[in-house]
């Protein structure tokens, strides 16, 4: 039984996705093993190099539903890596005579790193598609509610009015970046290994950067400039990728888990029967989306530091650091694609209450606004007695419960300076967004 929950069969339905386990499950694994080293038989019969017929008798006999698994696990236990085992059975299922052409000029980390490569580009393809989806919902929202004023707030405490749409696109901003820079780091990873024992092709002679360049072209890899067997920065930097992927959907999450709260509900994510509610109080619906975003984001964080440390291999091959990646490559990617399907429900369905934003906005009764006053009362009066003045009406407001308008009314610097229906203009939340629209309208142009 698995130990790990994200890969269970009852709390595997909690983290990650079916489509991503699919991608970077084992099964998946042995079989790019076996597409590189059918790959390999192909470039090298189109170099002369293996005979044509041996080549198409390993393509045919790569199929990972024929291979012996028990076998193969026993095999790994005694070698410490599965590829020896693999290219027994490969070379078996292929026939004697295709057989002794399988893994030619190959080292074991070959054959592993350029499949782990095909497997990551394939997660990748994923987690662009959730992450385009999450995109298209969150600009919807960012129109849809470009006007919506609400309470924005630093400290946890009302701070200037904003708009529900501009609180979005703060959230999507960072999302499109990521994009972008999904899409910088992919030629730095999708990189062929291919380098022989040490990294010199010096099993295959003059023919060994023949066979490489053929080798990508049959993949569809970039070659690299050297062997990478010891550098590792290329897959260390598609999972660092995942964990800032990750804590932009934290900041979305938190947001949303802070906005739910009863005594606050301006938001709330989508309700179905039964969802996020509890065993004993039937009141209760909980933000589950943002708290398996936030339990998955910080699984890929804890796996970041372990890729980075990876790095450190020693020599020509390393001794342990490799052993390590695979430990966080197929977990990062699972619970990152988790926590993006999770990013897309509240994207998609996030329920906005705009009455609830209002009323909470006014809740003060215009001190929201205080900055807005001591603004307009600073051509009159100068900031700096400005803001005394406002700051006096403030702590009046405050101390009798007053609107912030009818203390300011009563402020001896203020009566007489501005009319009553100045104040009441500067005391409209609705009209002190500043450029919070061209802001929107910037993030957005950006999607597009």
């Amino acid at each position: 039984m698995p130990v790990n929950p994200a890969d269970s069969p009852v709390f595997g339905a909690l983290y990650g996705t079916e489509a991503m386990r699919a991608c970077m499950g084992e099964m998946a694994l042995l079989q790019h093993m076996l597409d590189v080293e059918a790959a390999l038989a192909h470039a090298q019969a189109r170099l002369g190099i293996v005979p044509a017929e041996a080549a198409a008798a390993i393509r045919a006999a790569a199929r990972a539903e024929r291979l012996d698994l028990a076998a193969l696990a026993a095999a790994t236990r005694n070698t410490g890596y599965p590829v020896v085992g693999l290219v027994r059975q490969l070379s078996r299922l292929a026939g004697a005579e295709a057989g002794r052409w399988t893994h030619w000029g190959a080292t074991t980390q070959d054959i592993m790193d350029t499949a782990v490569v095909l497997q990551m580009r394939a997660g990748l393809d994923l987690v662009r598609a959730e992450l385009l989806a999450v995109n298209a919902g969150l600009a919807a929202l960012a129109v849809r509610h470009r006007g919506t004023v609400m309470a924005g707030r630093t400290h946890l405490q009302h701070a200037l009015p904003i708009t529900f749409g501009y609180k979005v696109a703060v959230w999507l901003s960072p999302l499109i970046t990521m994009v972008e820079r999904l899409d910088q780091l992919r030629p730095r990873l999708e990189r062929l290994q291919f380098g022989g024992a040490a990294g010199t092709l010096a099993s295959l002679g003059a023919q060994g950067l023949a066979v490489q360049e053929e080798l990508a072209r049959e993949l569809r890899l970039a070659v690299p400039d050297i062997p990478w067997h010891v550098a590792r920065d290329g897959i260390a930097e598609a999972v660092s990728f995942l964990g800032l992927l990750c804590g932009a959907l934290l900041k979305i999450a938190t947001d949303v888990i802070l906005m739910m709260q009863t005594e606050v509900a301006e938001v709330a994510e989508p309700h179905q029967e039964g969802r996020g509610g509890s065993s004993t109080m039937p009141q209760k619906r909980n933000p589950i989306s943002c708290e398996y975003i936030i339990a998955q984001s910080r699984g890929v964080h804890a796996l970041v530091p372990q890729m980075q440390a990876a790095m450190a291999q020693d020599q020509e091959r390393g001794t342990g650091p490799w052993q390590a990646e695979p430990l966080a490559i197929g977990q990062a990617f699972l619970l990152a694609h988790g926590a993006l399907a999770q990013a897309r429900v509240l994207a998609e369905g996030l329920t906005v209450d705009a009455a609830r934003m209002r009323r909470n906005l006014e809740s003060t009764g215009g001190l929201i606004v205080a900055e807005a006053v001591m603004m307009g009362l600073a051509l009159v009066l100068g900031r700096e007695a400005a803001h005394h003045a406002v700051n006096q009406a403030c702590d009046v407001a405050l101390a009798q419960g007053i609107p912030l308008a009818e203390a300011l009314m009563a402020e001896a610097e203020v009566k007489g300076r501005l009319p009553a229906e100045e104040i009441a203009r500067l005391t409209d939340p609705s009209g002190y967004l500043g450029s919070t629209e061209a802001f929107i309208d910037r993030v957005l142009g950006r999607l597009r």
